[in-house]
């Protein structure tokens, strides 16, 4: 390329120094220019990586609030423990009431010895039997468990009676079922002996 610079330079001295410095000229723009596009081609590099750099960022702080936030878990709502079950004469002696069985998991009870509230939940792996009328009985539909009107097993693969809620008379003269006091019943034998204050007993 020199030898061809050489062959192209004027001889006369005048000519050729504006030669050079027009060569010179033509040289410079053409740095400029390459350096132009090289600062172009950075800027768009520069532009990826602060683009890539943010996404990642947000991802992380998104990460993060999720990780923050399920360290403060919800409140959920719980049913009260204590339930009024209405007037002891709303009841029919002999009858399964179901009327508090969806929203309280609970049945209750009238004998002739009194009122008792049988948790609705099996004793073999925590399903909510049926009242069959008809058969006077439990009986959980998954696993075929039964258990008579006390509460006491007798078919089925569950373990023991079904547990009971303490049951009183309120001040206002209505029955009231504390779900937080339970007692829980033994294997082989009636719960009616087992727990004789679970039965709510009224002159």
């Amino acid at each position: 390329m020199a030898a061809a610079l050489k062959e192209k330079a004027p001889t006369d001295p005048i000519e050729l120094k504006k030669w050079r410095e027009e060569e010179q000229a033509k040289e410079r723009a053409k740095r400029g220019k390459e350096k132009a596009e090289i600062g172009t081609l950075w800027s768009r590099r520069d532009f990826l990586g602060v683009l890539g750099w943010a996404g990642f960022g947000a991802f992380s702080l998104l990460g993060l609030l999720a990780a923050v936030r399920s360290a403060f878990p919800r409140v959920l709502f719980l049913p009260p423990s204590k339930f009024k079950a209405g007037l002891p004469d709303d009841y029919v002696v002999g009858e399964v009431s179901e009327k508090f069985k969806q929203d309280f998991r609970t049945w209750i009870i009238r004998t002739k010895a009194g009122f008792y509230a049988i948790f609705a939940k099996c004793t073999h792996l925590g399903c909510t039997p049926r009242w069959l009328k008809a058969e006077e009985k439990f009986k959980c539909p998954c696993h075929g468990s039964g258990y008579d009107i006390s509460g006491l097993n007798f078919e089925g693969p569950a373990p023991r009676p079904m547990d009971r809620f303490k049951i009183y008379v309120g001040d206002d003269g209505q029955l009231v079922v504390d779900k937080a006091v339970v007692y829980t019943m033994e294997p082989g034998a009636d719960p009616n002996e087992q727990h004789p204050e679970s039965i709510l007993k009224l002159a």
